[in-house]
């Protein structure tokens, strides 16, 4: 009508649509994470505690190494081609040889590395992983690799979903990962078995120059990339 004033109207705006996946980018659903484990137990033969994620128990199968991702990188040409490698937003982690967790308290020792403060810790008996997505495995999905969301890989040490972890060297059904494992020198190996003095050397290296890098980065200095 002529000269009436008008009211806000009462009905609600529209809510922005969600964007599909959003939500269950971070957690796959409970049907997704029991998915997830029977992957690791039917085509690894990996035992796997319950839980969203599912726990991968450490200190059996193998030990892990969990080091800034930056550090992890710099060590990877100390592993084999099969070795498992995960990673977890800034973290990686590294699979080693069962009783690797034990070990290496000496072996920082031994290299004289103890008395410097590291971000490096070890996964052993008693520990366990959270069981990283299999690979190919879409976050959104609750049934399998099947509907998968744009993204859900990795690029290079770039983790494009938060929440879960993503292999970046996925252990390979059919095939024992430990013989790829990194481990103490010991009679009986084969020669081009992954030496875990020398990769816990390199690793403890290179965390230690990630800790000088960012503590000049806050103090605005320039900290050479070689030790």
């Amino acid at each position: 009508m002529a000269g009436s004033v008008s009211t806000p109207s009462t009905v609600p705006l529209p809510r922005r649509p969600v964007e599909p996946g959003a939500s269950a980018a971070r957690h796959p659903g409970a049907a997704g994470w029991r998915g997830v484990r029977r992957w690791y137990e039917r085509e690894l033969g990996w035992a796997a505690v319950p839980g969203c994620p599912p726990r991968l128990p450490t200190g059996v199968r193998f030990d892990v190494l969990d080091v800034p991702a930056e550090a992890g990188a710099g060590a990877l040409r100390h592993l084999a081609p099969g070795s498992p490698v995960a990673l977890r937003g800034d973290r990686m982690e590294l699979l080693v040889a069962a009783g690797s967790a034990e070990e290496l308290p000496g072996l920082l020792e031994w290299l004289e590395w103890g008395a410097v403060t590291l971000d490096l810790r070890a996964l052993g008996a008693g520990d366990a992983l959270l069981a990283p997505l299999p690979p190919g495995w879409p976050p959104s999905s609750a049934e399998g690799p099947s509907q998968g969301l744009p993204g859900a890989r990795t690029r290079g040490l770039s983790v494009c979903r938060e929440g879960a972890a993503v292999w970046l060297r996925p252990p390979e059904p059919g095939r024992e990962a430990e013989a790829s494992l990194p481990a103490m020198p010991a009679l009986g190996r084969e020669e081009h078995a992954p030496d875990l003095v020398r990769l816990v050397d390199t690793v403890a290296a290179c965390c230690h120059r990630v800790r000088l890098r960012r503590a000049a980065g806050r103090a605005g200095r320039v900290v050479p990339s070689d030790r």
